[in-house]
């Protein structure tokens, strides 16, 4: 048997290029079957949990003529931040990495974004924003996750036109797109999920930075449950790592998403250009208008929503779409 490389969707700036990915010890078990049923996807989605990394592999880099050396860390996640080697233009590149194992190499292609020259980027949650996951319900959470395919899987009325007409805001080329990211509490097991999802919906081909990676069945029942400091400390990287974009923000009300992009306005109060924040309740509460007005507060737009026709208007209004 093979150790397994996975690979995620990367990113760059003027100088320099991140990329990133797991190893996993050899394993017998099959990879998630987007197609299994029921108790078949339930079980395809606990084997995602039960999955073991390889921490120190040698891992390899090549890009532009050059093979650049690294280790796993001991989650078995390994990341390339590296000094851009030329000008590689501008749009979603291929890259290929590679590991060797008893003498053979083991290569897989992986895709990462340098952005088109442009003002604006968008940052957004994934579970009851776009997904709908009944995330203040766990054990509804749950069930879902386990018995719901990812065909099965529902999404917010009119939150794909939403995307799509944020991605080409202010673009007058079709083939261009604004720099978008889903930051979630979700964890890296569920990556191949997500994309296969936002595939099958058409919406935004983004960058994803999610949770670490969990290998029990314990870390199962609490995915995408307990700290979520991550998210604050990946969206201030974004922000950071492209700081002459103008950000959206999207989340919603069902954890801390409101109180999370509240400290980023503060920390940036010329960066971020507006805030939407899905209702997931029958009732709007407290505690996010009150987050909000204080964003409203540093000049930042806000829009607290139910449905998604609401946020298109809240983007048509204030010059964000057209």
């Amino acid at each position: 048997m093979k150790p397994i490389l996975k690979l995620y969707r990367g990113y760059a700036n003027t100088s320099e290029l991140i990329v990133m990915g797991h190893v996993f010890r050899p394993t017998r078990k099959e990879d998630y079957d987007f197609q299994k049923k029921r108790f078949k996807n339930a079980k395809s989605i606990i084997r995602m949990f039960r999955i073991k990394t390889q921490a120190n592999a040698d891992i390899y880099l090549h890009l532009h003529g050059e093979k650049i050396h690294t280790k796993s860390l001991e989650d078995g996640h390994f990341k390339f931040c590296i000094p851009l080697p030329k000008d590689i233009g501008h749009g979603w590149k291929d890259y290929h990495v590679s590991i060797m194992h008893n003498g053979e190499e083991l290569m897989e292609k992986g895709s990462f974004i340098r952005p088109f020259e442009g003002k604006l980027g968008f940052i957004s949650d994934i579970d009851d924003t776009f997904l709908v996951s009944h995330t203040r319900n766990p054990f509804k959470k749950l069930y879902i996750l386990l018995f719901r395919n990812v065909n099965d899987r529902k999404i917010f009325d009119d939150v794909v036109a939403h995307y799509q007409a944020l991605s080409t805001a202010g673009r007058n080329k079709k083939n261009e797109q604004n720099a978008f990211f889903y930051v979630s509490s979700s964890e890296w097991n569920l990556y191949r999920f997500i994309v296969k999802f936002t595939e099958l919906h058409e919406l935004p081909r983004a960058v994803m930075l999610l949770k670490d990676i969990k290998t029990s069945l314990t870390d199962f029942f609490l995915t995408g449950r307990g700290d979520h400091n991550h998210k604050f400390d990946k969206i201030k990287h974004i922000l950071e790592f492209y700081p002459h974009l103008h950000y959206t923000l999207l989340g919603d009300d069902s954890q801390h998403d409101p109180f999370l992009y509240e400290a980023i306005c503060k920390i940036f109060p010329v960066t971020v250009t507006a805030v939407y924040i899905r209702q997931t309740g029958k009732h709007k509460k407290e505690k996010t208008i009150a987050a909000l007005k204080n964003i409203e507060s540093l000049n930042v737009a806000t829009c607290y929503f139910r449905d998604s026709s609401e946020a298109i208007a809240h983007s048509k209004k204030i010059g964000l779409i057209n």
